[in-house]
């Protein structure tokens, strides 16, 4: 893992562990980010009543805990499971993933390069966390390539690597948005006036998006986005009929647009 975690957690850090050994009165863990361990004492691990703990516990276990106390002289990390909501778990999960994607993926980054992977994170990793979580950087640089990284400082070589490694492999899932233009030209040139609309209006930079035009049954046209998540396929789709409507309104023409459900 590139140096960027603390060498100890702090109380109230969520962290995933491992479980060693169950007793009677606790249980032992490794927190996996850490490489430290801690224990999980029995009344931490339940609001209710335990007959036998390894209902609740067992060896080999994976979980998300919750970090009480910390003793740095001791070296002892006091650890709680019934202090953990569901929905942190599931927050937790997802983040602790992401990180280990991003870990993969920062050494593929070096092994392009043939430098170590803590070198390309202090030279690039350290940038992007200011702006952006680790992997979120890897997602934008997919989609977008290395311009989504040079322009918060990242070197250009740098930023070409890390676009290259993450397209390879990441899918980014894009979600989809549809509106219908309607669009009136009395004109003879009415057909190039409309294409011309068409053609302004997606001279914008969106490489985060992906806009597609086609003719349902004239004057009818369909504009489709496609982006990373709602919002941002929303914005685009209306900033871009609304430039198709100011540049047919210059030509004279008329139009109208609307969500399509």
């Amino acid at each position: 893992m590139a140096e960027r975690k603390p060498e100890w957690p702090e109380a109230g850090d969520l962290v995933i562990v491992t479980i060693e050994i169950v007793t009677d009165y606790g249980a032992y863990a490794k927190l996996d980010e850490y490489e430290k361990r801690g224990l999980l004492h029995v009344s931490e691990i339940s609001s209710s009543w335990i007959r036998n703990i390894r209902d609740f516990v067992r060896e080999g276990q994976k979980l998300v805990l919750k970090v009480l106390r910390v003793d740095l002289e001791k070296g002892h990390i006091d650890l709680s499971l019934r202090r953990v909501t569901k929905r942190e778990r599931i927050e937790k999960v997802l983040s602790w993933k992401k990180e280990r994607k991003a870990d993969a993926l920062l050494r593929g980054v070096a092994e392009r390069l043939g430098l170590t992977i803590n070198e390309v994170y202090q030279n690039a990793g350290t940038i992007i966390e200011q702006k952006f979580y680790l992997y979120e950087g890897f997602e934008k640089a997919a989609v977008e390539g290395p311009e989504a990284l040079t322009v918060i400082g990242v070197p250009e070589s740098l930023a070409k690597a890390f676009s290259q490694v993450a397209q390879e492999r990441i899918h980014v899932k894009m979600v989809k948005v549809k509106g219908v233009l309607e669009l009136h030209v009395v004109k003879p040139n009415g057909v190039k006036v409309i294409r011309d609309a068409f053609s302004k209006a997606n001279t914008e930079k969106t490489k985060d998006a992906k806009i597609t035009f086609y003719v349902i049954a004239a004057p009818k046209y369909n504009i489709e986005v496609q982006a990373e998540n709602y919002k941002r396929a929303e914005d685009v789709m209306q900033k871009t009929a609304d430039n198709v409507l100011a540049n047919i309104a210059k030509a004279g023409g008329q139009g109208s647009f609307r969500r399509e459900k």
